[in-house]
């Protein structure tokens, strides 16, 4: 069952997306040829009981790190380790928080250094595939054609969409209903209404849609070793259009991208 948040509820959701928003900014200015993910893991954690939260992921399903780290050809959940990053890696990160009763939810891949050309495309395309998913999200509209939104895009430039990993609904609980895809057909699945908050997760790979599971119970990667790309938001309807939780501004403020991406899904786009 889909569960509709108030205005004041969403308020919150929207304090514990910000400060994933600034754990990752703040992991941006680390994140270089190097550094092990066990470091960064270990500096999340303590960015984020910093701000009065409790690292969502630590312990949720005995997921047993902060940080969900995944480099290259790993789609997610990796868990942190004491490998140095190298110079053309990408490494996603993706982090939650606990605050208010509330979780935050969200993730970027990150470029470690000079990646190759191709790769840098699979993670453009990915990201505004994110962006193109949103603009989906409004009032009436399914969760097929969200879905579907995705698919069509990223799919046209070669790549393949992980079936069996999907963005969901956020809440008290970090995964609620609905289960949001990345593909699908336009018009199936539930109705969008006010109230809703979801969390948006293209996972793209640049070879095949196919995945495997590693033995340590959590490590997902591409079947072809080919690189894959994540990116999430959190985000609200608000009088039937998208709006936006959390933010990639801290990201780019740290690594000096200008960006206007996100403007339309601002709070002061919304009457609320």
């Amino acid at each position: 069952m889909v569960k509709i948040k108030s205005l004041e509820e969403i308020e919150l959701m929207r304090e514990s997306a910000l400060i994933v928003s600034q754990t990752l900014g703040m992991l941006a200015k680390e994140i270089k040829p190097g550094v092990t993910t066990l470091y960064l893991d270990r500096l999340a954690e303590s960015f984020i009981r910093d701000h009065s939260a409790v690292p969502g992921f630590l312990g949720l399903y005995d997921f047993p790190n902060t940080l969900c780290v995944s480099p290259n050809a790993e789609v997610v959940h990796g868990i942190p380790n004491d490998k140095p990053l190298e110079e053309g890696d990408i490494l996603s990160v993706d982090c939650g928080v606990l605050k208010n009763g509330f979780y935050g939810d969200h993730a970027y891949t990150f470029e470690v250094g000079q990646v190759a050309k191709a790769t840098k495309k699979l993670l453009e395309v990915t990201k505004k595939s994110l962006y193109i998913g949103i603009e989906a999200f409004y009032h009436g509209n399914r969760v097929g054609d969200l879905g579907y939104a995705i698919q069509n895009y990223t799919e046209s430039f070669g790549y393949g969409v992980v079936r069996e990993l999907v963005g969901h609904g956020l809440g008290k609980s970090m995964h609620e209903s609905p289960e949001i895809p990345n593909y699908g057909k336009r018009g199936k699945g539930k109705k969008f209404i006010n109230g809703m908050v979801i969390a948006i997760e293209p996972m793209i790979n640049l070879g095949t849609k196919n995945i495997r599971h590693f033995s340590d119970g959590w490590t997902i990667k591409t079947v072809d070793n080919q690189p894959s790309a994540h990116f999430e938001h959190n985000v609200a309807l608000i009088d039937g259009k998208p709006q936006l939780l959390s933010t990639f501004d801290y990201i780019y403020e740290a690594l000096g991208i200008q960006s206007d991406e996100e403007i339309p899904f601002k709070k002061h786009t919304a009457k609320a």
